[in-house]
């Protein structure tokens, strides 16, 4: 399977995050999620890795973080989905 064949449209990478549209499409706009790919049409696509980066602002964010705060802890280089922090 190529890489082609792994990046889903917004509606199947949020319901494989556990947002809603919304909430994907709002973190798009303030900045917290950039899509991996956009086709020539316009459709913004999500990897796995992208999906993880979601799942991640909703488990910070329902912990009590501020939108604001995690975009901050991005800008700074602060989160590693592997955990090492450097």
């Amino acid at each position: 399977m190529n890489q082609k064949n792994k990046l889903v449209p917004i509606g199947q990478g949020a319901k494989k995050a556990g947002v809603s549209r919304q909430s994907l499409q709002y973190y798009l706009m303030v900045g917290l999620l950039e899509p991996t790919e956009i086709t020539s049409t316009g459709r913004r696509l999500f990897d796995e890795k992208s999906i993880e980066r979601v799942r991640l602002i909703k488990k910070l964010n329902d912990s009590g973080y501020p939108l604001r705060a995690i975009r901050e802890l991005f800008l700074e280089g602060r989160t590693d989905l592997k955990g090492s922090k450097k």
